[in-house]
């Protein structure tokens, strides 16, 4: 998510995920040596079209799940004390005119200080965190075979991926992702993602973070949970900032939509005054 700081507090983000051991050498695709890259014997290009076709075809599926997003960002100081926190709690539905709708059930004021979530955040929040990387996106990006690896009980295929042209910083609104995805060998659709987004500027800094998908429905490889715990740098200060998205209650859109309004019972708070029990500790099952 982008961050922008206050006229007195800035920020930017570090990575603190670690990544697995991987079983083949990086190669680019398209780049060969002597003959054309393949993995079990599948071109590495083919696998790519593939998955891109099975993550357009998701990106459909998708519009027709009505889910709830529930969104907390937490500055942290000293001893992991929670000094401000952004939450926002929606019901992501479906209107009359057959438009995606985020109706807001639980939004209080938020306390941040240093930092303040901007209208790159919430494009980041809706396109980068759970990003998706269909037919219609190779154009923008460099895909990189990396390798192999298991995660949770699933084999997965590793790409890097950039944007094929540096993102403008002008063009804020332009939103890229850059990182890794981890795809599933059976049904190759990514199941996990983890990177930033981009572009950047000296006023806007994007955390970098992993988000996880579940199969949801028959090979519908849906995000679940979004992960951040970074330090964002601007000029002259830093700010540590934790992010957790969840994403629930998915269902099929059948034309009537009942939602009751929520208000969530607060976080019991340890004596520290952060929540009992760290946020993103817990994974889900699957991813």
């Amino acid at each position: 998510m982008p961050m922008r700081r206050h006229r007195t507090a800035h920020g930017a983000w570090v990575l603190l995920l670690l990544l697995g051991s991987l079983s083949t050498p990086m190669r680019a695709v398209g780049q060969s040596v002597g003959a054309t890259q393949t993995v079990d014997g599948v071109p590495v290009e083919e696998i790519i079209r593939k998955f891109a076709e099975n993550e357009s075809r998701l990106r459909q599926e998708f519009k027709n799940f009505l889910f709830r997003q529930d969104i907390t960002i937490q500055t942290l100081g000293p001893r992991d004390l929670v000094t401000g926190e952004f939450r926002r709690v929606s019901e992501i539905i479906v209107n009359d005119r057959g438009e995606r709708e985020e109706r807001i059930l639980y939004f209080p004021v938020p306390t941040l200080r240093e930092i303040v979530v901007t209208q790159y955040d919430f494009a980041d929040f809706a396109g980068i965190q759970p990003f998706a990387l269909g037919l219609e996106d190779l154009p923008k990006y460099v895909v990189t075979y990396v390798g192999r690896e298991r995660i949770d009980e699933i084999d997965t295929y590793v790409f890097d991926v950039r944007p094929r042209r540096p993102p403008d910083p002008k063009k804020m609104h332009e939103r890229y992702f850059q990182g890794r995805i981890w795809v599933d060998t059976v049904d190759l659709m990514i199941v996990k993602v983890q990177g930033k987004g981009l572009p950047e500027d000296r006023e806007n800094k994007f955390p970098r973070f992993e988000t996880y998908r579940e199969n949801i429905e028959d090979k519908l490889w849906f995000p679940t949970y979004t992960y951040a715990d970074d330090v964002l740098d601007f000029p002259g200060r830093s700010v540590r900032v934790r992010m957790v998205i969840r994403y629930t209650n998915y269902r099929r859109f059948s034309g009537k939509i009942e939602i009751g309004d929520i208000e969530p019972e607060p976080e019991e708070k340890g004596k520290s005054g952060k929540p009992a029990g760290r946020p993103g500790e817990r994974k889900p099952e699957r991813p």
